[in-house]
């Protein structure tokens, strides 16, 4: 996600909310998985980049859930590297803070170069989290995107497995912090998201709407990513709402802006990404 406007079963320790999540969301894929990959990119925003999950204000692509290398995070990569040690070295992360729907096309370009196996995608978060809800990206806009990202992607390396994964719920962040201060100031000082989270402890009818809205937004670009991946054909998985129905809580999100994943965090998608997707 943008990290001035600012974002966020092999688990250790599985939490309640996860264990749920992966009953009501099976790996819709698994029986196409095939092979593991000898390469993969992952393409994205800030969440992808892992901003904020090492530093203050800072990418941090080694806790990258998808193409990370940091131990406890246990990325997709990670994984895949103990199935298939070729992985290694052939792993590319393509996503930028701060990116859109929009700029995914490019960033597949960049994977069709690098010839990989294997792609991850999670964007839209920056098209739903806006400096207010009529800037938002529209739902059309967002699927032709994410249609050309994927037209890029066939015709470049038709034979790579596509992932895409949810978009996270933002209104249950909100719901995680409106009642905390050091959320409630930084979601201030720094304008984060403010399609949803102006006005955060404001409990008039307007502001509860717009909330909805914002929300309804999310689930519905989430609906084009299920429907451009079937159409995609086998090649493609998508996570089943997964990501989008894990219940965050703070103590997975970053205490520097109350957005991003931690690394904690970061594992909990490395999870619920890498068994609702291909699950080599």
């Amino acid at each position: 996600m943008r990290p001035v406007s600012v974002i966020r079963r092999g688990l250790t320790i599985l939490t309640p909310g996860l264990a749920a999540v992966l009953l009501l969301a099976a790996p819709a894929a698994a029986a196409t998985a095939g092979s593991p990959p000898s390469s993969m990119a992952s393409l994205g925003d800030s969440i992808t980049r892992g901003f904020n999950a090492c530093g203050f204000y800072v990418d941090c692509p080694s806790r990258s859930f998808s193409t990370g290398g940091y131990a406890p995070v246990n990325s997709q990569a990670t994984r895949i590297t103990a199935k298939n040690s070729a992985l290694a070295g052939h792993v590319f992360n393509d996503a930028k803070s701060g990116a859109v729907a929009a700029d995914t096309p490019g960033q597949a370009a960049t994977a069709v170069s690098q010839h990989v196996q294997y792609v991850t995608i999670l964007i839209g978060g920056n098209d739903a989290c806006t400096s207010s809800e009529a800037t938002m990206t529209s739902v059309a806009a967002f699927r032709a995107s994410i249609d050309r990202t994927l037209a890029t992607l066939k015709a470049g390396v038709p034979a790579a497995r596509v992932e895409l994964i949810s978009i996270p719920d933002v209104k249950r962040l909100w719901a995680a912090g409106k009642g905390n201060l050091g959320a409630l100031s930084a979601w201030g000082l720094f304008g984060i998201c403010q399609s949803m989270l102006a006005n955060p402890t404001s409990t008039a009818p307007a502001d509860e709407a717009r909330r909805d809205r914002v929300r309804q937004r999310v689930v519905d670009y989430n609906g084009q990513l299920a429907q451009a991946c079937a159409a995609y054909g086998a090649n493609c998985a998508y996570d089943g709402g997964a990501v989008f129905g894990y219940p965050f809580t703070l103590a997975q999100i970053s205490a520097w802006d109350y957005f991003h994943p931690n690394t904690t965090g970061q594992q909990v998608l490395a999870e619920l990404s890498y068994v609702n997707g291909f699950n080599w």
